[in-house]
C-alpha cells in the first residue's frame, strides 16, 4: 500500500514522502496514530498545497533569524572573572553568565540555543554561536576579562 506521511517517521521517510508499506503496518500503526495518509489523488493535492504553506512559513522564519543575527553579530559581551596569580580561572564561564550578559544586552536567547565549542577557560576573545534556525547560526564576541 502506498502511503504518505503526515509526520517524521524513524527509519521510513520524512513527511511528506510517498512511501510503500505494507496493509498491517499502515492499517494497525500509521493510520490510527495519524502518521500517514492513502496514497489518493486528493490527499497528494492537498500534501501538495500544505507542502507550500510550509516551505513558505520555513522561508519567513529564516528570513526573521537572519536579521536576528544581523543585530547579534554587532553585540558585544564582556564578562569579569575571577583568577588567580598566574591569570587562570578557577572555573570556566558557565552558559547562565553567557545569558545573563546577553539579557543585559537585551538580547533573550534560549539556552539551547547556545553553540560553544570547547569551554571558556581563560582570558581573552572568543566567539559563541547562537543557533537560532536550522540553516542560521549567529556569531557574538566574548571578551573574558580579570575582575577587580
Amino acid at each position: 500500500m502506498n502511503i504518505i506521511l503526515t509526520e517524521n517517521v524513524e527509519k521510513l521517510g520524512k513527511v511528506g514522502e510517498v512511501v510503500k508499506v505494507k496493509d498491517g503496518y499502515a492499517r494497525n500503526y500509521l493510520f490510527p496514530r495519524n502518521l500517514g495518509l492513502p496514497a489518493t489523488t486528493g490527499n497528494v493535492k492537498r500534501l501538495e498545497k500544505e507542502k507550500a504553506k510550509r516551505l513558505a512559513a520555513y522561508e519567513a522564519q529564516k528570513k526573521e533569524a537572519e536579521k536576528k543575527a544581523e543585530v547579534l553579530g554587532k553585540v558585544s559581551l564582556t564578562i569579569a572573572v575571577a583568577v588567580n596569580d598566574q591569570e587562570k580561572l578557577y572555573g570556566a564561564v558557565s552558559e547562565a553568565e553567557i545569558l545573563e550578559a546577553l539579557e543585559t544586552e537585551g538580547q533573550k536567547i534560549d539556552k539551547k540555543s547556545l553553540v560553544i565549542e570547547k569551554p571558556v577557560e581563560e582570558l581573552g576573545i572568543f566567539e559563541i554561536g547562537v543557533k537560532l534556525h536550522p540553516e542560521v547560526i549567529a556569531k557574538i564576541r566574548l571578551w573574558v576579562t580579570k575582575k577587580g
